[in-house]
């Protein structure tokens, strides 16, 4: 098996594969990462996350299996700011 391409670290693998909306699909990709963190450390059940972060369990779950069409940032960072999560964006001129 022959490897001809890798993405480097820290690169936008959704701008690798020529998607629209790269830099959006990056940003919620990273805070879904987040969310499941959050989970993963609360050691809470799903019903339990979902309504402490004030959304329905199959919203969450949606999020937990990686459904990123499904997710939006705004409510994203809203289930995060519910749990106490603070949620800071950097905006820079492209190198």
């Amino acid at each position: 098996m022959t490897i001809k391409h890798i993405t480097p670290a820290g690169a936008n693998i959704f701008e690798e594969l020529g998607l629209p909306d790269a830099e959006n699909l990056k940003l919620r990709a990273q805070l879904m990462m987040e969310v499941r963190r959050y989970v993963e450390e609360s050691g809470l059940t799903q019903v339990a996350a979902a309504k402490a972060m004030k959304t329905t369990q199959p919203r969450l779950n949606n999020v937990l299996k990686g459904k990123i069409e499904k997710c939006t940032i705004d409510r994203l960072v809203q289930m995060l700011a519910e749990v106490g999560w603070y949620v800071s964006i950097k905006v820079s001129k492209a190198a």
